[in-house]
């Protein structure tokens, strides 16, 4: 039987720490309204003690969201619990995320502590947040340069201290994917409670591995994926939701699926975008303007043949438009012929023949040729053929 994989959301909070981003409360309320509808399943409303604002919009979202589980973010603070614990008090369902960095960089560098005490602080943290409820997420930032050992050692920890789901975030984007998913092995393996508890990938792209990771992360025992839309995060980003959902869907032999309704992805891509101010590059997978183009000759016969040879998914299948041919010097006649046609001219063979050297002579001197160069090209055409 398919297994489900938790969708965690944290574009309200780790999306919106992209300078620019920042979003006000009704922009906020917005999008968390789109994010349930999408079918996300715990959606990170924010970080509650960082300011009056964000707490503000932390509570109205908990007031208002009835399926998703509302989540807050603290530090391993009582102050911080406290204040989330607050927040979110109307949620019909709730999560306070809580914790702190477990790698040797951050115990020495950041905190000036040692092993022990961290792990005591650990401890403390899911304990203060769960008086205020029993759905507690302990992340162990900078889990990805965390010794194995020592981080199993802080899993088993928390759970005993009734965290229910534990996030092994590679903070820093520096695993690859064999190492992260060995590392949800290890702990799979070596964590006596740890069927008491869900693992929870959340992954940063700085080398471009973000959504690989958190893929060999579920393969390998975990069953949430944190994620936000558009791969928006600090620095180069987080794992984007979009490519997670479709490669569980496309790879269905794996055994997971998800509550998401991929024919939303598009919409809610472009309404983050726009909300957010950060526009989404064109060759982005799945909700890039070119996701579903064709401009090459090869590929373009290829589609029209038979759309599955170039397209994996259908693009109605993720909301998006149909796919599209582009024109350009690197077209050939079969695309020519086929946007001809769907502009109402009946071409044989020795017309297109005739027409596809006066398109690459337009085609090599601009970089994609509209439907008006071709109705230009079609009129001359026709004119030229009355006058023979």
């Amino acid at each position: 039987m398919d297994q489900k994989i938790f969708i965690f959301d944290t574009t309200l909070r780790d999306g919106e720490q992209v300078p620019g981003c920042k979003l006000n409360k009704k922009e906020k309320i917005e999008l968390a309204l789109e994010l349930e509808a999408l079918g996300v399943d715990i959606l990170e409303a924010g970080f509650p003690i960082s300011s009056p604002g964000d707490f503000e919009a932390v509570h109205e979202i908990a007031t208002l969201l009835k399926k998703a589980t509302v989540c807050g973010l603290s530090r391993a603070v009582q102050k911080d619990i406290e204040v989330a614990g607050e927040a979110l008090k109307p949620a019909a369902r709730k999560r306070i995320h809580t914790g702190i960095g477990t790698s040797d960089f951050h115990i020495k560098s950041k905190f000036n502590s040692n092993r022990e005490e961290i792990l005591e602080r650990a401890v403390k943290a899911v304990k203060w947040a769960r008086q205020f409820t029993d759905d507690v997420e302990f992340y162990a930032e900078d889990a990805g340069r965390t010794a194995n050992d020592y981080l199993a050692r802080v899993v088993e920890a928390v759970i005993k201290a009734g965290a229910t789901t534990v996030n092994i975030p590679d903070t820093t984007g520096y695993c690859l994917p064999h190492q992260y998913g060995e590392k949800i092995a290890y702990l799979i393996n070596n964590v006596p409670n740890v069927d008491k508890a869900v693992l929870s990938c959340h992954c940063h792209n700085d080398l471009g591995l973000a959504t690989a990771n958190s893929i060999a992360g579920v393969i390998a025992g975990a069953r949430q994926i944190e994620c936000t839309i558009n791969g928006l995060g600090e620095r180069a980003g987080n794992t984007s939701l979009e490519e997670v959902v479709m490669i569980i869907k496309q790879h269905g032999h794996l055994g997971f699926f998800t509550g998401i309704n991929a024919t939303q992805l598009n919409p809610i891509s472009r309404k983050v975008a726009d909300t957010m101010r950060m526009p989404v590059q064109p060759n982005k997978a799945i909700v890039g303007a070119n996701a579903f183009s064709h401009s090459s000759g090869i590929h373009q016969d290829g589609f029209l043949k038979d759309t599955t040879t170039y397209e994996i998914i259908a693009p109605e299948e993720v909301g998006a438009d149909s796919s599209k041919i582009v024109l350009t010097a690197r077209s050939g006649r079969s695309a020519l012929a086929y946007r001809f046609q769907k502009l109402g001219h009946s071409f044989n063979r020795n017309d297109i023949d005739a027409l596809y050297e006066q398109f690459l002579a337009v085609a090599d001197t601009k970089k994609e040729v509209y439907d008006e160069d071709l109705e230009q090209l079609a009129k001359a055409y026709q004119a030229a053929s009355v006058t023979a």
